[in-house]
C-alpha cells in the first residue's frame, strides 16, 4: 500500500502494509525515535505524537489512517518557539527529562495549551494523566507546565522597546 502524508510539515510517502503500526513507521521508516515503543496498547504516552492538531499514540495507530493526515512528532516540535517554552517551564520545575516519556509530557502538555494558553491545576493533571512516568512527580509537571504558560506569555506578549 502506498501512502501519503505530512510529516513534521513536509509531504511525505510510504509503502507499506495496511496494518503496520505509526509507530514503526516513524521509527524504522524515517529514523524518528523520539517516540518509544511503549506499552504497545495507547495507555503509556510514550508512542505520543500529534495528529490533525490532537495527541494520539503512534502504537495503536494503523498505517492505513495515517493517509493525507498531518503528523507532528517529537522531533518536528522540537523545532519551534513553543517547545523551547515548555522545555524551560520543564527546566524550571525541575522535570525530568529521561528520554522515555518525554514526547507524551511535551505534547500533551502543547495540546492543552493550545487549547487553552491558562489552563487551571486540575486540567493540567488531566492531561497529563495518561503519561505513565515514574521519573517525575505529577505536581512537578503542573509547576513545569504553569511555569511555561509565564514563558511564553512573556515571549509572545511582553514587548520592549
Amino acid at each position: 500500500m502506498t501512502i501519503g502524508f505530512i510529516l513534521n510539515g513536509e509531504a511525505v510517502v510510504v509503502h507499506t502494509e495496511a496494518d503496520r503500526r505509526l509507530i514503526d513507521i516513524l521509527r524504522e521508516t524515517f529514523g524518528l525515535s523520539g517516540a518509544k515503543r511503549g506499552c504497545l496498547s495507547g495507555h503509556c504516552g510514550a508512542c505520543s505524537v500529534i495528529m490533525n492538531g490532537v495527541v494520539v499514540p503512534a502504537c495503536i495507530i494503523p498505517a492505513f489512517r495515517i493517509q493525507d493526515q498531518a503528523i507532528i512528532t517529537i522531533e518536528g516540535f522540537s523545532q519551534t518557539d513553543a517547545y523551547q517554552d515548555l522545555r524551560s517551564g520543564f527546566q524550571e520545575a525541575g522535570v525530568e527529562l529521561c528520554g522515555y516519556c518525554d514526547a507524551g509530557k511535551i505534547l500533551i502538555a502543547e495540546a492543552l495549551l493550545a487549547k487553552n494558553p491558562r489552563p487551571a491545576r486540575h486540567a493540567i493533571l488531566t492531561s497529563l494523566s495518561g503519561i505513565q512516568c515514574r521519573c517525575t512527580e505529577p505536581e512537578d509537571m503542573v509547576k513545569g507546565v504553569l511555569a511555561a504558560v509565564d514563558i511564553r506569555r512573556r515571549r509572545l506578549y511582553d514587548r520592549t522597546t
